[in-house]
């Protein structure tokens, strides 16, 4: 997904959760997992690659260090772990076909509003069905770049990222599904990592 979307998702979501200053350093670590370096070998920042429960894992292992840096009063550790978190939850819709599947069990109407969608529908996400693009280099690169893009797309399996992702509203209406699923995830996230958190944990967090 495209940063500027990421950063939409964060302010909507947690705006009201976290003070300015928190949720600032938040969106910088969450933006960062898209840096070059972290395209390759990197597949559960992005659910790329099919890298399903790798990509769990991979967030759990960022909510544990949430809790484990405010339990040592470092909440700038609490932050960025936070950040790489959502990223990847986020990631989820845009990476992959999961509004497909969502959609496909409404046949009778052909596009329910997109805050219907419900994000974490265990059928879903368990279902035999879900994949999420694959990354075909070099050719993938290409696909980055405007110029480039109608060329090699055609060249691209339809199993790419470049076919699969729904990374901004270029990719048509299921954009409004990623979005609002994302930004359902990112307060689900929330409340699980301060579910079990005393009060001045989370006040550490929040830092209001």
């Amino acid at each position: 997904m495209l940063q500027k979307y990421h950063i939409e998702i964060l302010q909507q979501a947690l705006g009201d959760r976290f003070s300015p200053s928190a949720l600032e350093k938040i969106t910088q670590a969450n933006v960062y997992q898209d840096r070059i370096s972290a395209q390759f070998r990197h597949d559960e920042y992005h659910f790329d690659n099919n890298a399903f429960e790798k990509s769990y894992a991979y967030i759990e292992e960022q909510r544990a260090l949430v809790i484990s840096s405010l339990q040592r009063d470092d909440a700038a550790s609490a932050w960025s772990a936070f950040g790489r978190l959502t990223h990847a939850a986020q990631d989820f819709y845009a990476h992959s076909n999961y509004i497909d599947l969502w959609l496909s069990h409404h046949p009778n109407r052909t596009h329910p509003d997109p805050s219907e969608i419900n994000p974490v529908d265990p059928q879903l996400i368990g279902s035999p069905d879900l994949r999420s693009g694959k990354l075909y280099y070099p050719l993938e690169l290409l696909s980055y770049i405007k110029f480039f893009k109608p060329l090699v797309l055609p060249l691209l399996p339809r199993d790419s990222h470049a076919w699969m992702n729904i990374d901004s509203p270029e990719q048509g209406f299921k954009f409004d599904y990623v979005m609002q699923a994302s930004i359902q995830r990112t307060l689900i996230e929330f409340e699980k990592t301060t579910d079990k958190l005393p009060k001045d944990l989370i006040d550490l967090f929040v830092a209001r």
